[in-house]
């Protein structure tokens, strides 16, 4: 006799022999005693496996390779099976269900060809009936699974439907359904939207572990595992699962994003649209498809014989920075080069960056040919030299006893002087061949700016007071009257729209900046005036830029709300 567990509480009913009602209590075999029950030991008895074949109802079986019969029992490879053409009956709730030993078999070992494996075993004869094993669970449910042990394939309805079938099918030890519905779609719930998803649909890189995934492996378990935390071996019944079902977001959004990682384009309506795609594929843990909606371009600049991808500052990844060398370092000097990137999960090789800065947090000074960042812009400036920092393998800027504080180098303002590639004010370079608009009309510099750069290139100024350099209650009282350089300009006759006393300060609404990292340029007694120092700067070479030079040109550019 098998001993009883706590599912012996379902009490099973069937009819005796004398057409009586009797109630059992014994339950079914645990699984551990049913994978340890063989051929070998049917009844309490050894039976030679050359000699298992016996009569059955009177007539001589048919012999079937690779199955062996003991009275009404079957053996296939040292497991027991029920007979073929036996009917056993299954009341599940308020329903009676009659199933065959084929039936019972297709799915086996499992709850129910266990329990009548015992009744035949506990039968001397071999030909009474068996009793009815009585589960108090759902019919519905239960009706689907006999379509699934009479060799149907079920597909569930919907993400309740999936999950009633998952348990039951756990509960009844079904490891043939089991493993069916683990690798089937995903049955989810969008927004009250019922989404039936291929598991390979987000299986891409960068997409594989996901909203979806983790969250049926939180929920659902494993085909080991089938309720994590619990021992699904001693539960009198199933613990209640809850669908899938995600009701804050929008359907039309999930639609878009199957259809896009499915390889289709996806045309994207407006500025609104991205936001929201984007905001869903962060949500849902998209990582690869979120890479691959980031507005960007790339295109093959023939002059320069590179490729470029033109990337916001905003979108650019740690994962996706790199920096390449203008050749390769066969001497001991510092060489310059150029930063690259490479959308993680998307691209297969980099592409020099061009980095789009918007927002009107940049301010440009000419006089010192340096640029003045603020707000988010600030930050994710500071982030991405010292990411490049990273990959250069630089040592840190900040202070050793500020690194070791309470909250280490994230406590510290954001600024690009606390990065090894710059100072608090960031280096630019204007060339003839950026394409800059200004106060709305397009703007050419004259060559005296681009002398006065190069000067400045090789004779740089001493560092430029700020606002947390300056004593208590002082300030510059105009800006344009800061003392930025250490000579003069060259006094050569300029052209009105590219004088640098018109236009000492710029306030640029959109700039796109190529990053170069070079050896760092110094004047002081200690280096020498014009000499490399041994480090390392970064400086941002203009592309295209947008600004204004006051508040007239700023609000030039206004519109009416209205």
């Amino acid at each position: 006799m098998f001993a009883v567990d706590i599912r012996a509480q379902d009490m099973w009913v069937g009819d005796d022999g004398q057409g009586g009602s009797i109630v059992s209590s014994v339950s079914a075999p645990s699984r551990s005693e049913l994978e340890n029950f063989t051929a070998e030991n049917v009844g309490g008895k050894k039976i030679p496996r050359s000699s298992a074949s016996s009569m059955s109802n009177g007539k001589t079986p048919s012999r079937t390779p690779g199955i062996m019969r003991t009275g009404d029992l079957l053996m296939r490879n040292g497991q027991s099976i029920l007979p073929h053409e036996k009917a056993f009956s299954i009341q599940i709730g308020w329903r009676l269900f009659r199933l065959s030993g084929a039936s019972i078999n297709s799915d086996a070992p499992s709850y129910f060809s266990t329990y009548f494996e015992e009744q035949l075993r506990l039968d001397e004869n071999g030909n009474g009936p068996t009793k009815t094993l009585f589960i108090d669970r759902d019919p519905d449910t239960f009706a689907d699974i006999c379509r699934h042990l009479q060799g149907y394939y079920v597909i569930p309805r919907d993400n309740a439907h999936y999950v009633r079938l998952y348990a039951d099918a756990q509960f009844y030890s079904l490891q043939r359904l089991i493993s069916q519905l683990f690798d089937s779609e995903i049955f989810v719930s969008i927004g009250g939207q019922q989404f039936q998803i291929p598991r390979e649909t987000f299986s891409g890189p960068g997409n594989s572990s996901n909203f979806f995934s983790l969250g049926f492996a939180g929920f659902l378990g494993s085909r080991d595992d089938a309720f994590p935390g619990l021992e699904s071996r001693n539960l009198m019944r199933p613990p209640p699962v809850q669908p899938q079902t995600v009701p804050n977001r929008s359907p039309k959004i999930f639609e878009d994003l199957i259809h896009l990682s499915r390889g289709y384009p996806l045309l994207i309506r407006d500025k609104e649209h991205r936001a929201q795609l984007l905001s869903d594929c962060k949500y849902y843990g998209f990582k690869g498809l979120m890479h691959k909606m980031f507005v960007h371009s790339i295109s093959y600049n023939a002059e320069r014989s590179k490729s470029e991808i033109i990337m916001q500052l905003e979108d650019l990844h740690k994962s996706g920075i790199s920096f390449v060398n203008d050749a390769s370092p066969s001497d001991q000097s510092p060489l310059g080069g150029w930063v690259n990137y490479m959308r993680p999960f998307v691209d297969e090789t980099s592409y020099e960056v061009i980095v789009e800065i918007g927002s009107q947090e940049t301010k440009i000074d000419f006089r010192s040919m340096r640029a003045d960042f603020y707000g988010d812009t600030k930050a994710r400036i500071s982030s991405l030299f010292q990411t490049v920092a990273d990959k250069m393998n630089l040592p840190h800027n900040l202070p050793l006893g500020l690194m070791m504080s309470s909250g280490g180098a994230s406590a510290a303002s954001a600024s690009p002087a606390n990065t090894p590639l710059s100072e608090d004010r960031v280096k630019i370079r204007i060339g003839q061949d950026a394409h800059i608009i200004l106060d709305g009309q397009e703007h050419t510099m004259d060559e005296s700016a681009l002398d006065y750069q190069q000067e400045l290139e090789y004779n740089p100024e001493p560092p430029t007071p700020t606002a947390t350099s300056l004593a208590p209650g002082q300030s510059w009282p105009n800006p344009t009257m800061r003392p930025s350089s250490t000579r003069p300009p060259p006094s050569k006759k300029r052209k009105r729209r590219g004088s640098l006393d018109e236009f000492g300060e710029w306030i640029v609404r959109k700039g796109q900046w190529r990053m170069r990292v070079q050896p760092r340029v110094e004047s002081s007694p200690r280096v020498g005036w014009g000499e490399e120092s041994g480090s390392m700067e970064i400086v941002l070479c203009a592309v295209k830029l947008d600004a204004f030079s006051g508040q007239r040109g700023r609000n030039m550019g206004r519109g009416f709300v209205s």
